[in-house]
C-alpha cells in the first residue's frame, strides 16, 4: 500500500488515491457514526465505575480523521440520536430524541464535538504521528468535555423530576470524579495506537 504523500491524515494516507472524495467522507462519516454507536454500547468493568468505549472512540477517530471529517462524524451521531434511532448509551431502555440531549448526559455529548475538532486539528497538524503530542492534545480536548458537560449537568440539565442541573457539587461528584481515571486510560490507549497504525503505515508503503 502507498502512502498518498499529501495525505495528513491516517484515514487519507490508506484511502485509495483514485477514490473519490465525496465518496470517502460519505463512507469515513458512515462508519464513524457505527463505531460511536457500538462503542456507547460497550460497558468494560472498571473503578469507581463501569466506563464505555465512547470517549476512546472519539478520540480514535479524530486522530485518524482529521478535524473537518471528525466533526461531521460526531454531528452526525448526534443526529441520528436526535431524530430517534438508539445509539446513545442508555438507549434503549430510554428513547433516542432531542429530549436525551438535553438530559444529564448532553452537555458531554456536545462537548465531542469540541473534542473531536480539538484532536482533529491536532491530527491536521500532524501531531498524530507523536504520542506525547497526541496524548497533549487528547488531555486538553478532554478537559474541554469535561467542562462542557460538567457545566451542562450542574445548572441546564433537564432531570425527570422537572428541576434544571443538580449543582456544581453534585455535578463534580456524579459528572467528573468518576470518570477521570476511565478517561486517561482511553486516551493512553488512543494516544499509542494511532501511531502505531502509522508506523504499519508507514512500513508497507
Amino acid at each position: 500500500m502507498q502512502t498518498n504523500a499529501t495525505s495528513r491524515t491516517l484515514a487519507l494516507a490508506v484511502w485509495p488515491a483514485s477514490a473519490s472524495r465525496a465518496l470517502q467522507a460519505i463512507v469515513l462519516v458512515l462508519a464513524g457514526t457505527a463505531v460511536l454507536a457500538i462503542s456507547a454500547k460497550i460497558k468494560v468493568p472498571f473503578y469507581p465505575v463501569p466506563m464505555t468505549l465512547q470517549t476512546f472512540a472519539v478520540m480514535a477517530i479524530a486522530a485518524t480523521y482529521g478535524s473537518r471529517l471528525a466533526v461531521a462524524t460526531v454531528v452526525a451521531y448526534l443526529i441520528e440520536g436526535a431524530v430517534g434511532l438508539p445509539v446513545f448509551t442508555n438507549t434503549p431502555p430510554e428513547v433516542a430524541s432531542l429530549a436525551y440531549l438535553a438530559g444529564p448526559t448532553g452537555g458531554f455529548l456536545i462537548g465531542f464535538i469540541a473534542l473531536a475538532g480539538i484532536v482533529g486539528d491536532a491530527a491536521d497538524r500532524g501531531w498524530d504521528r507523536s504520542i506525547v503530542r497526541l496524548f497533549a492534545a487528547m488531555i486538553a480536548a478532554d478537559i474541554v468535555v469535561f467542562i462542557l458537560g460538567f457545566a451542562w449537568l450542574a445548572w441546564f440539565a433537564h432531570l425527570s423530576g422537572g428541576a434544571d442541573g443538580i449543582g456544581i457539587a453534585g455535578a463534580f461528584k456524579f459528572g467528573v470524579v468518576p470518570f477521570v481515571l476511565g478517561d486517561l486510560l482511553k486516551i493512553a490507549l488512543a494516544a499509542l495506537a494511532v501511531p502505531a497504525c502509522w508506523n504499519l503505515v508507514d512500513r508497507r508503503a
